[in-house]
């Protein structure tokens, strides 16, 4: 397709040409100038803000829209992303999988982070741990069965029950065992090998307030360990 008038020396419309104009209010996706920009949407991919990450994803999901947007670990322990974990209706992307990530801020902004550079056109970038894709656009891999090795079964004292929840720890996910059918805490990274026909999500244990879906921090033999998703094998 050609477009009419100027075009960049390097053969790129425009942003006139194209139809890409600057906003008449702040951008806040909660305006309702961005909202109407939203409804026209088909995919939104973006690094929404992660102080308000809940409200984000609550209205992409009220405008029933796909997207790929990126967001801290620990908002899969957000008691609203979680529901929608378990209910199979937003997944964890295929990339991002582990250790941290390198963000380009503005000129102005204070680097106060242990880790940050600046480089030599004085473009600033701070690195930000646990980051991952939240999407609910299917893709192939997440349907790929886990190979599972280990056994419980003569290695009881490897898979020690909780205190509070009758459940079993696995450390890794490497290590859920072949023949435990019950349910299983595992850390939760998890579900960046999760695969929905192979196990069903039951809870987390994952805050001090308890509801429906979260069971409380996890404790072995009195000591508090870090969050954990439930799970069990989906029998066949």
């Amino acid at each position: 397709m050609e477009y009419e008038g100027h075009k960049n020396a390097n053969g790129v419309p425009d942003p006139a040409e194209i139809g890409i104009r600057p906003l008449e209010g702040d951008g806040d996706f909660r305006s309702k100038e961005c909202i109407e920009l939203l409804k026209q949407a088909d995919i939104v991919v973006t690094n929404p803000p992660f102080s308000l990450f809940r409200e984000y994803v609550a209205q992409l999901i009220e405008y029933d829209k796909k997207f790929v947007i990126i967001g801290n670990q620990n908002a899969i322990t957000y008691k609203e992303i979680f529901k929608l974990i378990k209910e199979n209706k937003i997944w964890l992307g295929p990339s991002i999988r582990s250790g941290d990530r390198e963000f380009g801020v503005p000129k102005d902004y204070p680097l106060n982070a242990a880790g940050c550079r600046v480089d030599e056109n004085g473009n600033k970038f701070i690195r930000v741990k646990g980051v991952r894709w939240f999407t609910n656009l299917d893709y192939k891999e997440r349907h790929e069965e886990l190979i599972l090795t280990k056994t419980y079964k003569g290695n009881e004292k490897d898979y020690p029950k909780y205190d509070n929840f009758d459940a079993i720890e696995v450390s890794k996910t490497k290590d859920i065992p072949m023949d435990y059918d019950g349910a299983m805490g595992l850390p939760i990274t998890f579900l960046d090998k999760y695969n929905p026909e192979q196990f069903e999500i039951l809870g987390q244990m994952a805050t001090t307030k308890i509801d429906e879906f979260n069971y409380g921090y996890p404790y072995i033999n009195g000591k508090r360990i870090y969050a954990r998703i439930l799970i069990k094998k989906k029998i066949k």
